[in-house]
């Protein structure tokens, strides 16, 4: 089993009920990656459902505290069954204090899987050799984002001056991504995906973690086998708080899912 799945595993306990183990390994400045936790709340969201709406398409989450290593339950309301689709209700909550909420419909992406058009430019990225990987980070950062070592990151030069002391000021992070273990990405993992980058704040001098307050995916297809390309850009600055917009496309050109998320400013 790939380390992904064994980290986002979910068990029944109950109606509506699914246990899960939040892992250490996804922590960053001390809490669980949000992106992470939103993955373990979809894989109970589909175990929940039948099999004819696997995939998430519409997920919508407000983080009310502070996720942390160890047991969680998430628990699942389904508000309609139709056809095609399912709206649901999720909560993941450890120690008695629900972490997320989450509102989410699945369906199926498989049944138009080859109908994925859009207007917007891809992201474009140098040749894989010719980027900044991750792995480079000094052991310190490494040392307090052990989430770092659960993918492969490789930012473009032009959206890395950060990393150097010298951010670029135009709020915009870039990079191919791919899970460990060679794990190709999937609907649910996508999720992840959408919050794995760096706030995108570090690219205007700010850096540190920025608490996500609300986080919107929709996830358009599944994505073909091979590394993604991701791409999280901010416009707006106000009130202590920022917008993150995310694309996600995958090796064969196509825009497979889209965020954004509106997030506290990192406190330095």
């Amino acid at each position: 089993m790939a380390e992904w799945d064994e980290h986002t595993r979910v068990t029944p306990d109950g109606e509506g009920r699914f246990a899960a183990e939040l892992t250490a390994g996804w922590s960053v400045g001390g809490g669980i990656n949000g992106g992470y936790q939103l993955a373990v709340v979809g894989e109970a969201v589909r175990a929940a459902l039948p099999a004819q709406a696997p995939d998430p398409l519409a997920v919508s989450a407000y983080y009310l505290s502070p996720g942390t290593a160890g047991p969680a339950t998430v628990e699942v309301d389904v508000r309609r069954q139709g056809g095609r689709t399912a709206t649901v209700a999720a909560d993941l909550v450890q120690e008695g204090q629900t972490r997320i909420a989450v509102l989410a419909t699945f369906g199926d992406l498989g049944h138009a899987a080859d109908d994925v058009r859009t207007t917007a430019p891809p992201v474009e990225l140098p040749p894989r050799e010719e980027c900044v990987s991750n792995k480079l980070a000094p052991e310190e950062l490494r040392t307090i984002a052990p989430l770092m070592d659960r993918f492969e990151m490789l930012f473009d030069p032009a959206t890395a001056g950060w990393a150097m002391g010298a951010p670029s000021g135009r709020g915009e992070l870039a990079a191919w991504f791919r899970l460990v273990d060679d794990r190709d990405a999937d609907p649910i993992s996508l999720l992840m995906v959408a919050d794995a980058l760096p706030p995108v704040t570090f690219d205007l001098g700010l850096p540190g973690w920025a608490p996500t307050i609300e986080l919107t995916v929709h996830v358009r297809a599944r994505p073909a086998p091979g590394w993604l390309r991701v791409r999280h850009a901010t416009r707006n600055v106000a009130g202590g708080m920022f917008e993150e917009d995310c694309e996600i496309w995958d090796s064969a050109g196509r825009l497979v899912a889209q965020s954004r998320q509106l997030a506290r400013l990192p406190r330095g």
